[in-house]
């Protein structure tokens, strides 16, 4: 039997720790070294999740637009539901910022972990792109989101152009006729399905990618870079608790005006399916019945704000994302102003919406995000070690987002009987 992706991740891990370890810096064959080798198969696998991102986004976010569009539901129902879900995302990632400034899992001793992470980019020629920022950069966060050339802005992985750009064309394809937003509508999802299959053949290939990434910074650094990477797994693990514990049960006590206690008993079959499985989507079907059933929300509200949320709404995912990013920078050494931060967390938030629902979907958004703020994309490698658990993590956080959304816009539509404890007793 073939074994799934995550075992065959988690055995290349361990065999790149032994591996890079038994190895080391120098060691070589036939005079190329081995680190080199990591280097080569670690570096076509970042590459190639790089080279699916503009078509990837574009694609998903034309049609997610278009089809919301197209349904007939953006009425109320529609509103409340993307406004909780922008809100809920939105408390998710400065959670996620408040606690990786508190920890700083990217300062070891007082000093940045790059030489423990073997993070290969040059300090200084990333200082230098990244320095003169300032609050006044948030300014220009929405003047790079309009491009002057949509192509160009694709060439060079400006993606907020791209995203904004995909956001307009998704909403006016449902303002054409009827046969010309069909055939536009076909072909997008056409082009979105492509790319879903060549996201999963590439992910094929994340053992092989995953390997070389670990072993090489196990070859240069040793086991020295485990220090600072469980404090960041610690710190996204603390955020997502929060964020499941208080953050969601407070806004579901305040907007939904109901106790929300209930919710955890409710809703756990569905959460130990999505830690299982790491799929939102995956997970849809149980969700929809542990929303209808044990939380006593109708199928009018959760059949809308489910499926939808399994699309648009990663509360996890979006938390990850900032503190991934705040780790690599902290890691160089970057002393990031109000306004980088910011743009991580506006870029946080756009691009969980825009490639959730994906394979490897963290992997990226994180991509993009560092692209944005000028750090290198390549960094992401020193995240897979962890990246297994805490994607299990965050994708049962996700699906505890949108059914806490739906909790809340059934109550916001004058539903009743949700969290009754007489109902769901029935």
């Amino acid at each position: 039997m073939k074994l799934k992706l995550h075992w065959q991740i988690l055995i290349a891990i361990v065999a790149a720790a032994l591996i890079g370890s038994m190895v080391g810096a120098e060691g070589s064959l036939f005079g190329v070294r081995f680190v080199a080798m990591f280097d080569f198969v670690g570096s076509l696998f970042i590459r190639a999740l790089r080279m699916l991102i503009v078509p990837l986004v574009a694609s998903s976010i034309i049609i997610g637009v278009a089809g919301l569009g197209s349904s007939g539901e953006l009425g109320r129902l529609g509103g409340k539901t993307l406004g909780l879900y922008a809100l809920t995302t939105l408390l998710a990632i400065l959670v996620g910022l408040a606690l990786v400034n508190i920890f700083q899992p990217g300062i070891v001793g007082g000093v940045p972990a790059r030489e423990l992470l073997a993070l290969d980019a040059d300090t200084s020629a990333v200082m230098q792109r990244v320095a003169g920022a300032s609050a006044s950069d948030i300014v220009q966060i929405f003047v790079r989101m309009i491009p002057p050339n949509v192509v160009d802005a694709a060439g060079r992985d400006e993606m907020l152009g791209i995203i904004f750009f995909s956001l307009l064309f998704g909403y006016f394809i449902t303002r054409t006729g009827h046969e010309s937003s069909e055939i536009l509508y076909r072909f997008w999802n056409a082009v979105f399905q492509v790319m879903m299959l060549m996201t999963e053949w590439v992910m094929k290939f994340a053992p092989l990618g995953v390997f070389g990434l670990v072993a090489k910074v196990v070859a240069e650094t040793g086991f020295q870079a485990a220090g600072p990477l469980l404090i960041f797994a610690g710190t996204v693990v603390m955020a997502l608790l929060i964020h499941a514990a208080i953050t969601l049960p407070m806004l579901i006590r305040f907007i939904g005006r109901v106790r929300p206690w209930g919710v955890f008993p409710a809703l756990a079959p569905a959460m130990l399916t999505a830690f299982s499985t790491a799929s939102s989507s995956a997970t849809l079907p149980i969700t929809m019945e542990c929303v209808e059933k044990n939380a006593g929300v109708t199928d009018r509200v959760a059949s809308f704000v489910l499926p939808l949320g399994a699309t648009v709404n990663m509360n996890g995912t979006a938390l990850y994302e900032c503190v991934a990013a705040m780790f690599i920078a902290q890691a160089y050494g970057l002393e990031l102003s109000l306004g980088l931060q910011f743009t991580i967390v506006t870029v946080a938030l756009v691009t969980s919406i825009g490639v959730a629902g994906i394979p490897a979907a963290s992997l990226v958004a994180i991509s993009i995000i560092l692209t944005a703020v000028n750090l290198p994309p390549e960094a992401i490698g020193v995240l897979f070690v962890f990246d297994r658990v805490l994607d299990m993590l965050r994708t049962a956080v996700n699906v505890f987002g949108d059914a806490c959304c739906a909790i809340m816009v059934a109550r916001l539509q004058g539903e009743r009987k949700v969290l009754d404890p007489d109902y769901v007793a029935e």
